[in-house]
């Protein structure tokens, strides 16, 4: 039999996730899929989805053959955040041909200039990401080449240059896939170098396993792996984020990343992490601005790439995605992170990202939103406002709008929060916007607490450096140490400005505590 999922209006064929059973629950692959996906890490990479061996699902392009039995047979068809799901019976004769899927987009965040990406992808080929990637509804794949102690992952992939599925490579520009790196240290941690061109930025890995080679030493740092990228025209991420956190502090004030990233690790159902969120605000609460990204870190076929993805508004893009002007929109963090509800969001009419200037006597801003699904039932919209609820209405379960105004007293960041939660499960975090930074004259964004904290993580990674790391030669580690106290002094220099007192290692104390 040929199965077809064809947009609705057009006849046109779209690629799209496919799960086909029959009445006793059997899985029913097409002829040219596993019937049993292999869930395995780097041991099988056809265009499956395992689901944690839950429910198997394939994608297709458009068309496929399968062989399907008499009786009844079960599909489910679905592509992404906007297009309505289809879940429907078949009765199966020996005269059945063909059974087509007519998809109907319902959501219209794409004809808006939304652009929906994921950041941390791995290990498939550049076709079987554009595949999987446009399956899903996800504009933007960033395939990431790495190196695991003695393997090394996509190198092969990258050239510098290319962009699989642009007008430019040959593609209609709709859906694209970038060969990137994940650049990692097992205790400083990781971080994602996006877009850029020229050579490969290596070593990709350093400071010896897991992640690289038994006896290897520090030899670079993130921060210096993020000011290379942003030199060869790249975006820069932290993945994951917080974890491993040794030197996100570092590079964080130093102001060498574009977006921190929630990830979903496989899971459908938990959510964006609350833990996630906390850190970031640590650094919004001082004034460090980037923007939230989401991205799956898809490893096996038990992740579908974009379950977790983000938003980023491409003025222009209606007619094929840029990816440089996909990678602008990241940097001026007009974005949000979703498992399933789309948003907008504004606060006096700007989007997220901007920065808006208020008089030392503050004011009241107008905050307008709206949210929608297909996917995730929607409960409960949150305004945050530095870190906490400000307001929070009942909404939902697709669709909601409203508007708050929000008197500001002292400079705040503010941001969009959704809840939501399948019938069967338990409510999540299912959505979060980047912020606007209102700046109040003469209040600036600083919260000691946090400060402390972030002084801390910085200290932190001076002392691995110091002590545990293997030691790379004596100019190298002279190198990475200036790099490090660098960014402590200026946190540093900003508290002492604030007149906060704080206490301090034996390696970081000075003389101005003592006087």
């Amino acid at each position: 039999v040929w199965l077809r999922a064809l947009e609705k209006g057009t006849g046109r064929p779209v690629s799209v996730k496919l799960h086909v059973h029959g009445e006793v629950g059997e899985y029913l692959a097409p002829v040219d899929r596993h019937r049993i996906p292999n869930p395995a890490w780097f041991e099988d990479y056809s265009v499956d989805f395992s689901h944690w061996g839950r429910h198997y699902c394939t994608y297709i392009p458009g068309e496929t053959r399968i062989n399907l039995p008499l009786g009844r047979v079960y599909l489910e068809v679905s592509k992404g955040f906007e297009i309505a799901p289809i879940r429907k019976m078949v009765d199966v004769t020996a005269d059945t041909e063909e059974i087509v899927a007519e998809i109907e987009k319902v959501l219209p965040w794409r004809e808006r200039g939304w652009v929906s990406a994921d950041t941390h992808v791995h290990f498939l080929s550049p076709m079987s990401a554009l595949l999987e990637g446009s399956a899903e509804g996800v504009n933007v794949v960033n395939l990431l080449a790495s190196q695991w102690g003695e393997l090394m992952t996509n190198v092969g992939d990258f050239d510098g240059k290319t962009t699989w599925g642009s007008k430019e490579a040959g593609g209609d520009g709709e859906y694209l896939v970038r060969v990137g790196t994940e650049n990692r240290q097992h205790i400083l941690g990781h971080i994602s170098l996006l877009g850029y061109e020229g050579n490969i930025i290596s070593p990709m890995t350093t400071g010896g396993p897991d992640e690289s080679a038994l006896g290897d030493p520090i030899e670079v740092l993130l921060t210096e792996w993020a000011r290379q990228c942003h030199k060869q025209g790249g975006l820069v991420i932290l993945p994951h984020f917080p974890n491993p956190r040794g030197e996100n502090a570092a590079a964080l004030v130093s102001g060498e990343v574009d977006g921190v990233e929630m990830t979903s690790w496989g899971s459908l159902y938990d959510g964006i992490n609350p833990y996630s969120l906390s850190d970031w605000y640590r650094y919004l609460n001082n004034g460090y601005m980037v923007a939230a990204v989401g991205g799956t870190d898809k490893m096996s076929a038990t992740t579908a790439v974009g379950t977790v993805r983000t938003y980023a508004r491409v003025v222009g893009s209606e007619q094929g995605i840029d990816y440089s002007a996909w990678m602008d929109a990241v940097r001026r963090a007009e974005t949000f992170v979703t498992y399933g509800p789309l948003l907008e969001f504004a606060v006096e009419g700007k989007p997220a990202g901007t920065r808006i200037a208020m008089s030392a006597r503050g004011g009241t801003v107008d905050v307008t939103w709206n949210v929608a699904s297909v996917t995730i039932p929607i409960s409960r919209v949150d305004l945050i406002v530095n870190g906490e609820v400000r307001e929070s209405v009942a909404a939902g379960p697709w669709a909601a709008e409203g508007h708050w105004s929000v008197r500001i007293d002292r400079s705040s960041w503010i941001a969009l929060l959704v809840r939501g939660h399948y019938a069967d499960k338990p409510e999540i975090i299912a959505a979060h916007s980047s912020p606007v930074m209102v700046q109040v004259e003469g209040s600036p964004f600083y919260a000691a607490a946090d400060a402390v904290t972030i002084l801390e993580q910085i200290e932190g990674a001076m002392a691995y450096l110091d002590t545990i790391g293997t030691r790379a030669e004596t100019r190298a580690y002279k190198r990475m140490r200036l790099v490090l106290e660098s960014a402590h002094r200026r946190l540093h220099n900003r508290m002492h400005a604030q007149g906060h007192f704080h206490e301090h290692t034996a390696a970081t104390d000075h003389p101005e505590h003592h006087r």
